[in-house]
């Protein structure tokens, strides 16, 4: 018992009420293997994914789906969960990800992100492989408005000289 502890315990001796209530018995429990869920939030364009991880066996939903069935283009597959694949975690861990807006290309890249992201919580060793491939950087790039008197935001209406 620390110096602190023994002077919480003589204050509440003393008849001053104690900082913890101690009708409630705290309890830590330690899940093997790791945290019991661990989040992580992903944005790319308009794309917003919120990814949760746990250990498992290896099962990936998307919006309560299989990812083969969200993703249908491998690519979109491949890079998604890419950082499963860095990170060597592929069979080890449960992904549930919930993702809204935008594309399908913009929510993958989403998902690569939120799931970087929650792989730095689960395993702070992680991080020097996710930052070296680019999973924790977030593309900030997102579409230019289109601007009064032009056709797009760049692009002008045809001149005509006659």
């Amino acid at each position: 018992m620390g110096e602190s502890e023994a002077d919480e315990k003589n204050e509440a001796l003393d008849g001053s009420e104690p900082d913890v209530d101690e009708t409630v018995e705290y309890v830590e429990v330690e899940v093997p293997g790791g945290p019991a869920w661990c989040w992580g939030t992903g944005r790319r364009k308009t794309s917003v994914a919120r990814v949760r991880i746990r250990p498992g066996d290896g099962k990936i939903e998307v919006n309560r789906k299989p990812h083969e069935a969200y993703f249908t283009l491998e690519r979109h597959r491949r890079r998604a969960l890419a950082p499963l694949q860095a990170a060597r975690l592929e069979g080890l861990v449960d992904v549930f990800a919930n993702i809204h807006g935008g594309g399908i290309t913009g929510q993958a890249d989403a998902m690569l992100m939120g799931l970087a992201r929650a792989i730095l919580k689960y395993d702070e060793n992680a991080e020097a492989v996710l930052r070296q491939a680019g999973h924790l950087t977030r593309d900030s790039r997102k579409v230019e408005r289109k601007k009064y008197g032009r056709s797009g935001a760049r692009r002008s209406y045809q001149y005509s000289k006659r």
